[in-house]
């Protein structure tokens, strides 16, 4: 489970704390113009993260208030009820779906007695065990420390009444102190590393010459991976779990005898938090650095649109939107099963799906495309728009090679 802060005489000491023995309960605030609905598909997808960092999600806790309440983020009543649960099936670890305060965490740990993160803290966590690079572990470690020192003074609230007199000091405020100094010194030293591991990402980057660059983007676990093993053939890893890839991977493709560069990039996902994003903006340079985006989307989702909201909103923050961008709807053979009827008929059967593409051809201008990755669905297709956009472009950018290419 993210990770725990440990002070020792003034030190901050982190250290692991989701076990694959952990039981958690996630707790979700309807809040606003929400529905208990939408609320729980959010637990859904807190749910998957949970497993994904090894713990196992038993009950769900949800309640309607107009705002979080400020001490303990739920009221007394639910989190009287929360705890008669924990206490009662040895629960391990609680999950916020929304991002709590230091003193709010302490407030409702207090109170549980047990270990207690919010979706960010998971989310981090997700990102620490599967970092592999030198820069991911860097950028990891940067939104860890970015996302812990406006919480220190929560985390050490039991020590500011032990304060002196008017004109003093209590040692509360003297461990904040100290940990902040500790903090913001690791903030500044990984930042300065990360700057070096840029320029280096950077060079790399000049240096594989004057191609079309092409990125898959998109919501986690859409089937980036797998599309990009397909199109590349190569072997990039790819499984059914969230964020299974951190590092951009990029490959050289050729299709017809002309030659771009693909590239794979990390999924997004709703409430990313937000020194995550920033923390990984140098990985996602591929994005904004690109000529085409292939913005993946696993249609088989029932939220499918509100994930491609989440994407469309994260391109304009890294200012990638104005790119031109090829939507390319994955896992059609799973929309199909869960969607429509096996014993309808086939007329009726080929009207949903062609009311399905009329829409969004119109929405995109036709920029867009329907596929299965992993029953090899339309790949010609897909192979055949890309070769198309990617000579476009080419004639564009670099028209003194095109007669070379084809």
């Amino acid at each position: 489970m993210s990770y725990l802060y440990q002070k020792k005489k003034g030190l901050i000491e982190k250290k692991q704390k989701i076990d694959a023995e952990d039981k958690a309960v996630l707790v979700g605030l309807v809040q606003g113009e929400q529905t208990y609905q939408q609320v729980e598909e959010y637990l859904d997808e807190l749910a998957f993260l949970a497993e994904t960092a090894g713990a196992t999600a038993v009950k769900r806790f949800m309640q309607k208030m107009k705002h979080a309440e400020s001490k303990t983020f739920v009221g007394k009543g639910k989190l009287e009820e929360i705890k008669q649960y924990v206490q009662s099936k040895d629960i391990t670890l609680v999950i916020f779906d929304d991002e709590l305060t230091g003193s709010q965490i302490q407030n409702i740990e207090k109170e549980l007695g047990v270990v207690t993160i919010d979706r960010s803290d998971l989310i981090l966590d997700i990102f620490a065990r599967r970092a592999r690079t030198a820069q991911a572990k860097v950028q990891v470690e940067l939104a860890q420390y970015q996302y812990l020192l406006p919480r220190l003074k929560g985390m050490w609230k039991h020590l500011e009444r032990q304060g002196g007199g008017i004109g003093t000091r209590g040692p509360g405020e003297t461990e904040i102190e100290t940990d902040r100094r500790i903090v913001k010194d690791k903030i500044s030293l990984l930042r300065k590393r990360l700057s070096e591991i840029d320029k280096q990402s950077f060079t790399q980057r000049k240096d594989r010459g004057e191609f079309i660059r092409v990125a898959l983007v998109g919501y986690t676990n859409v089937g980036k991976s797998t599309l990009m093993n397909l199109l590349s053939k190569s072997d990039v890893f790819s499984e059914n779990k969230l964020f299974a890839t951190l590092d951009t991977t990029t490959r050289k493709v050729v299709f017809e005898n002309t030659p771009f560069l693909l590239s794979d990039t990390v999924g997004f996902i709703r409430k990313l938090p937000h020194h995550l994003v920033e923390s990984f903006k140098s990985t996602l340079d591929e994005v904004r650095e690109a000529d085409l985006l292939l913005h993946v989307v696993d249609v088989s989702h029932p939220q499918y649109e509100e994930q491609i909201g989440v994407v469309n909103k994260t391109l304009q923050e890294l200012k990638a939107f104005d790119k031109p961008i090829v939507i390319v709807f994955n896992k059609m053979d799973l929309y199909e099963e869960k969607n429509i009827d096996e014993w309808i008929e086939d007329e009726v059967r080929h009207e949903i799906l062609r009311e399905l593409r009329e829409r969004w051809e119109n929405e995109t201008n036709g920029n867009c495309i329907f596929i299965s990755a992993t029953e090899r669905l339309n790949l010609d297709e897909l192979r055949s728009t890309i070769l198309s956009k990617v000579r476009d472009l080419y004639k564009i950018r670099y028209p003194y090679k095109t007669a070379f290419f084809y």
